[in-house]
């Protein structure tokens, strides 16, 4: 019995002994693979070449992307936009450091003339784990934060976790895929020569020249190079050509700075990619390399032709209509003077617009520097410039009433005064005033000319914005060649009277506008203050008019503690609560922009009509009267399969900034059309016309069909 009993007790045991293996942390919790971590259209986990900690002190692992068509995550050097995918294991066990390794990555272009770098379809991006101890159990926990893009780009987070006990530190099903994608991760040449022939950076620092030979002393089939350097440089697609029957490339690459940046004493990286060839050094640009070789002449001189030419259709811009009183009056008054005169009026009013352009370019140059974002017409997002505006066009229409007499500083106008008679130093202020009202308005050409000047240094800039001006002063500087025009003109009368006080209200009316956008900055109260402080300064002047003795020491003193009070307004009342999703009106089937939101539309075979305005935009405003507003648009846009989204700038948002810029665009008006044949967006020309609405929803649709065929 007693037999029996330790027999049956010695099979239990065996039986026992036979599930240890089972229960041992070798084998408890040993999935070489982290879960899946989803998103609509991405899908990220971790594995492990080893099933489990052996006696090594290196564990290779990889982050494993799968992503629904047309989607794609960046490179470690993501190009113009995106960024890569970052790690962190805080909270990790037996877990000392970590290196990520890239593999070969693609080039994309997108919208704008825009490049990035990354990978579609499926990626492993391996990762080599150093252990604090081997033969001890490893737990990973990884925050990845990374960003899916298709044609907007989604930032997604996403938790992992990956558990190996101690063991034998065996291969798994993934060692073989991990290989595959560390085998696609460029070679590191290190200081080793054979890579690069010659380096040169021409004298503007904008072009990098790279004669590279071939690593194997092979011929080159089809090289991709793509080069990294400092923050505040960008590398562009580069242009190649080939010697020594292909042995040899020449890589041209431009180069964009921020900051006034330069390459010189700075270390770039280079990889290059071809076939059966994945290396990359890293080498350092010495002073020797610069090269005499000057920019590029013939480009330059055809954006300073576009950049005349924007100036000069600046001047038929809606937003310099209101300062038209003060053209048309100085004009009239010059016709009974003489010929030198005359000249000298018209220089004056040049000489105003000219200098206001330097002096903008001059702004934008110390903006750049500070590392501001800088755009046409942004100064119009700021309350006390606005204020400054308003208070500068309620004085000019108080001077077209004839209530004042200021004296002038010799600097501007000698011993002149601002009477009724129209001054030298009236004509001046007349130019620097019609340039600050045309600052929001983005005409033809002139958009395409500042976004050449802001990506550039500061002679370029200069350069672009001078011509800018010399284009809007045009008229002026013929009218002062040929003088005897003004002979044409009516005689100066009586009647004169009556169209200085219209002009002045035409002035004062300007005044009512940019209270109207203020009101959206700093609130209706603060608006109102500033309303009533401008009703008492001209009040005041009429007033001050009627006591010539002490008029002038009056009005000066009264202009200036108004001003100062004015100056006040936006630091005294209660800041403007934000509204939810910005600044907008939802009138009708206007939908506030949603960035995120515009992939998907695409995806469900939708149309979107993107729209960016501002309150100050009065070129905004003339297209959705004269072309939105009309019935043929309306129609055409109310179809089921379009969709409308209106974007705000009247105060700064650094999210449509950046949207515009990716355009190549830094200023308003802005429309562009989505689809699914045009997923990356067709921008409209500033001026809208009706044919060009409509043709351009002709072409979306038509590309979108054809897209559905196939």
């Amino acid at each position: 019995m007693i037999n029996e009993y330790i027999k049956k007790l010695y099979h239990v045991l065996i039986f026992l002994l036979s599930l240890f293996p089972l229960l041992t942390p070798s084998a408890v919790g040993a999935n070489p693979t982290s879960e899946w971590d989803k998103t609509e259209f991405t899908a990220v986990r971790m594995i492990s070449a080893q099933n489990s900690i052996g006696d090594s002190y290196i564990l290779s692992i990889g982050l494993e992307f799968k992503l629904e068509p047309g989607w794609k995550i960046y490179w470690r050097s993501p190009g113009d936009a995106g960024s890569p995918p970052s790690l962190n294991f805080e909270g990790s066990e037996n877990l000392n450091t970590f290196q990520i390794h890239w593999p070969s990555p693609q080039r994309f272009f997108e919208a704008a003339n825009l490049e990035t770098v990354g990978y579609l379809k499926t990626v492993v991006i391996p990762i080599t784990i150093d252990l604090i101890s081997p033969n001890k159990r490893t737990v990973l926990n990884t925050i990845i934060d990374y960003q899916a893009c298709k044609t907007i780009c989604i930032p997604i987070q996403a938790k992992l976790r990956l558990a190996l006990p101690e063991g034998s530190g065996e291969d798994t099903a993934y060692f073989n895929l991990i290989k595959k994608y560390r085998e696609m991760v460029p070679v590191t040449l290190g200081e080793d020569p054979i890579i690069l022939e010659k380096g040169a950076l021409n004298a503007n620092g904008d072009l990098l020249e790279l004669i590279l030979n071939h690593p194997k002393n092979e011929a080159f089939e089809n090289p991709i190079l793509f080069v990294e350097g400092p923050a505040e440089v960008r590398f562009t697609k580069a242009k190649k050509n080939f010697r020594e029957h292909r042995k040899q490339a020449i890589f041209q690459i431009p180069v964009e700075t921020v900051r006034d940046a330069t390459l010189i004493n700075q270390t770039i990286t280079v990889t290059l990619i071809d076939k059966n060839t994945s290396v990359e050094f890293s080498t350092y640009i010495s002073p020797s390399w610069q090269t005499e070789k000057l920019f590029d002449v013939g480009s330059l001189l055809a954006i300073l032709s576009l950049a005349l030419l924007g100036g000069l259709i600046l001047n038929v811009m809606p937003c310099v209509l209101p300062v038209l009183a003060i053209k048309v009056l100085g004009v009239i008054q010059h016709a009974e003077q003489n010929n030198k005169e005359i000249r000298v009026h018209f220089l004056s009013t040049a000489s105003g617009i000219i200098c206001s352009f330097v002096l903008l370019a001059a702004g934008a140059i110390v903006l750049k520097a500070a590392g501001v974002a800088v755009g046409w017409g942004m100064q119009f997002q700021e309350p006390l410039f606005l204020i400054f505006l308003t208070l500068i066009v309620t004085i000019f229409a108080s001077n077209l009433f004839g209530f004042f007499e200021v004296p002038i500083p010799s600097w501007v106008g000698g011993n002149m005064v601002l009477t009724s008679r129209f001054s030298i130093s009236n004509s001046f202020w007349s130019g620097a005033l019609a340039t600050l009202l045309a600052t929001p308005c983005s005409a033809p050409f002139l958009g395409t000319a500042v976004g050449f000047a802001l990506i550039g240094g500061p002679i370029q800039i200069i350069l672009i914005f001078t011509t800018l001006g010399v284009g809007m002063a045009l008229p002026y500087l013929i009218l002062s060649v040929v003088p005897t025009f003004a002979g044409y003109l009516p005689r100066p009368g009586k009647w004169m009277n009556t169209v200085r006080a219209l002009l002045g209200l035409i002035l004062l009316v300007t005044a009512a506008w940019l209270l109207l956008v203020i009101s959206a900055q700093i609130g209706l109260l603060g608006a109102s203050l500033l309303a009533a402080l401008m009703v008492i300064c001209v009040l005041f002047l009429g007033l001050a008019s009627q006591t010539k003795e002490i008029g002038a020491k009056i009005t000066a003193s009264g202009v200036i503690v108004l001003s100062l009070l004015s100056f006040t307004i936006p630091h005294m009342v209660p800041p403007k609560q934000p509204m939810i999703g910005g600044h907008f009106n939802s009138e009708g089937p206007w939908k506030p922009l949603d960035l995120l939101a515009i992939p998907g539309h695409i995806d469900h075979g939708k149309i979107v009509f993107v729209d960016i305005t501002a309150d100050w935009c009065l070129t905004c405003k003339i297209n959705k009267s004269l072309v939105l507003d009309r019935q043929v648009i309306g129609k055409a846009l109310g179809k089921s399969d379009v969709i409308l989204m209106q974007g705000d700038w009247t105060n700064s948002d650094p999210n449509i900034a950046a949207y515009l810029t990716n355009f190549g665009r830094y200023g308003l008006p802005f429309d562009a059309i989505y689809g699914p044949g045009a997923p990356n967006g067709i921008v409209l020309p500033e001026l809208l016309s009706v044919s060009s609405v409509l043709k351009t929803l002709q072409q979306i649709r038509g590309a979108s069909e054809a897209n559905t065929i196939k």
